[in-house]
């Protein structure tokens, strides 16, 4: 039911409404070709390749990750801390 001021009512109308549903279809030549755009402040914001990647430091964090010694109660400890401060 929609409603059009004060005293016009329209009356019911079918749940799939008045346009029906038609398969999207891809614009001609796009199928499968994604594509992301990234302005220049985003990649500013985000580092850039800008030498900030550290291979070393993300190798170290995986391999710890993979044989389960990353998260140690310390660690978890301070997240907690740390996720308690912010909700106050």
């Amino acid at each position: 039911m929609q409603i059009y001021g004060p005293s016009q009512l329209h009356g019911p109308q079918r749940l799939q409404g008045p346009h029906w549903n038609r398969a999207a279809s891809p614009a001609q030549g796009t199928q499968g070709a994604d594509e992301v755009n990234i302005s220049a402040a985003a990649e500013a914001a985000i580092g850039g390749g800008d030498g900030d990647f550290r291979a070393d430091l993300v190798a170290r964090v995986r391999n710890q990750i993979a044989q389960g010694t990353y998260e140690t109660p310390d660690k978890m400890a301070m997240a907690i801390d740390s996720m308690l401060d912010e909700i106050g």
